[in-house]
């Protein structure tokens, strides 16, 4: 081991059999190809599949509960604690399973804007999944590599399993943070996207201390400097409604917001590709044919090397990793103003929420807390088909805080900057989930269009009587009677008992954030109760 390499012993791996530092993408490819970890397709991309650990694993997901954070935290069925001194002995068995083997690692970043960004180590057993920490997070340049001290180091070993009796663990996998260690271990789950958003999890512990407020949403910017920011869980369309050819992305799942403006944590982009089609989303498709881009799952044919994206015979959560440079028109800097608009997206599996209507701020921050959306199938282990779901600041799995804490940061943020919301509903319209259908994309992109540009500045609004939304009676280029809901439905009545029950379903999901939020912001929601 050289003494460049002794970074390593701080972590008791003293014997490794190689370390592949920083290497570059073709490197990475030549590694991945070499141990049997993927196959190169046509046109570049590398394909890899993780047939166990096709999707999150939440309930794997622990913290450490001890120090500081251990009064920070809010514990329960998100943050699970784990006893530290558990995590000690698993971390000693864990390295001493990272003894004598080939190891990868990168050096990057989390953060475009340097006051805040957070230097990371990723540390891993595959070849794919340094590569995929090279897409994903920000490359550190020549300069900073030389003194690079990780502020954090998350390492990962797929092909080491726990064993819950000994361990404490759920399962053979987990990935678990430590905040006064300062790592993350990620066992067995082998699903690239733990790397991600435990990277997430912990900025969002980290910069609400400094008046930063995390987010899990896609942003971009327009030609007059107007920054719009999507909140949504995956499956929801964040990466897709934002990769716009006429706006300028600034990234698709993560940023931070600072008294200046939105700043991405990533420096690539993770996208659901399943039935991707060129027509509808050219910018993520054109990245699933290019040089450097990861695909994830995605159906190959082993003669021809033509990748399938309609092949979900491992998964529906197919994905495509890829960096933002690959993007014609990205932000460079990956930084931009203050949002203008903020739009919450959610895919209601119960067809019953208005396609697009304008929140008031108080409704806006009962619906961030709130955080209503399905599961679509796949995006974790075990959902197989959509699942009504709430999803406090539409990110719980990843908010190691209140979501007062972040709610309480959205809200003077909004009053401060003036910035308008909006509710967009990508899911079924005519009915529920089996009856009646998609929100066709053209229209989606239409009314948020609309919005973006202000032509919903100006139009009628009525107010829904279950929701207490506010529909406008027209938009350009969409049909004005599938803007209120109950119109596309045949049955009426079926809508009225369907829209109650889920106003009910707010409501008592609500109550347990109740003693954090004021009168003003718990009367926001739902009129019917």
């Amino acid at each position: 081991m050289s003494q460049s390499d002794n970074f390593l012993e701080q972590h008791g791996i003293t014997n490794v059999k190689s370390i592949k530092r920083n290497l570059c993408t073709p490197a990475l490819y030549e590694e991945i190809i070499c141990r049997g970890e993927g196959h190169l397709s046509y046109q570049g991309p590398i394909v890899v599949s993780n047939r166990d650990y096709t999707g999150r694993s939440p309930n794997d997901r622990f913290i450490v509960k001890s120090g500081k954070s251990a009064d920070d935290i809010w514990w329960g069925d998100v943050n699970r604690p784990f006893d530290a001194d558990k995590f000690d002995a698993l971390y000693n068995r864990m390295m001493a399973f990272l003894q004598e083997r080939d190891l990868f690692v990168q050096d990057c970043f989390a953060g475009a804007d340097k006051e805040y960004r957070l230097p990371v180590r990723v540390i891993s057993t595959r070849a794919w999944n340094s590569l995929f920490a090279r897409n994903m997070l920000i490359k550190a340049t020549d300069a900073e590599l030389e003194n690079f001290a990780p502020g954090f180091t998350v390492i990962a070993a797929p092909n080491f399993k726990t064993i819950p009796e000994i361990d404490g663990t759920r399962s053979e996998a987990a990935i678990i943070i430590n905040f006064e260690r300062k790592v993350v271990l990620i066992a067995t789950a082998a699903y690239s996207g733990e790397i991600k958003k435990s990277v997430f999890s912990v900025l969002n512990y980290l910069l609400p201390q400094r008046g930063v407020l995390p987010m899990h949403c896609s942003a971009n910017v327009g030609s007059a400097g107007d920054t719009a920011v999507f909140f949504g869980l995956s499956g929801t369309g964040k990466t897709t409604l934002s990769a716009d050819p006429k706006r300028q992305l600034i990234g698709d799942d993560e940023h931070g917001w600072t008294d200046n403006g939105v700043f991405n944590f990533e420096g690539g982009c993770y996208a659901k590709v399943i039935n991707l089609s060129q027509e509808a989303e050219p910018e993520i498709f054109n990245c699933t044919r290019k040089f450097g881009t990861i695909l994830e799952n995605v159906g190959m044919d082993a003669t021809t090397r033509f990748v399938d994206l309609d092949d979900a015979s491992i998964t529906e959560n197919t994905r495509a990793a890829y960096p933002t440079s690959q993007i014609p028109n990205i932000v460079p800097e990956a930084m931009a103003g203050n949002p203008k608009n903020i739009i919450m997206l959610t895919a209601d599996a119960f067809g019953v929420m208005p396609p697009i209507s304008k929140l008031t701020p108080e409704q806006a921050m009962y619906h961030f807390i709130s955080g209503y959306t399905a599961k679509l199938a796949g995006t974790e282990k075990g959902v197989t088909e959509p699942q009504t779901t709430f999803s406090a600041c539409f990110g719980a799995p990843f908010m190691p805080l209140h979501p007062s804490e972040y709610g309480n940061l959205l809200k003077e943020k909004i009053r401060k900057h003036e910035v308008s919301c909006w509710l967009v509903n990508t899911g079924w319209s005519g009915g529920p989930y089996g009856v009646g259908s998609r929100m066709k994309i053209r229209y989606t992109r239409a009314m948020l269009n609309a919005a973006l540009e202000g032509k919903l500045d100006k139009v009628d609004y009525q107010q829904d009587p279950i929701f207490g939304l506010h529909i406008p009676q027209s938009c350009p280029d969409v049909p004005a009677e599938i803007l209120n809901p109950r119109n596309t439905w045949e049955d009426k009545a079926a809508y009225d008992a369907k829209a109650t029950g889920l106003a009910k379903a707010f409501h008592a999901n609500f109550e347990k954030f109740a003693d954090g939020v004021t009168e003003e912001i718990r009367n926001a929601g739902p009129l019917v109760r």
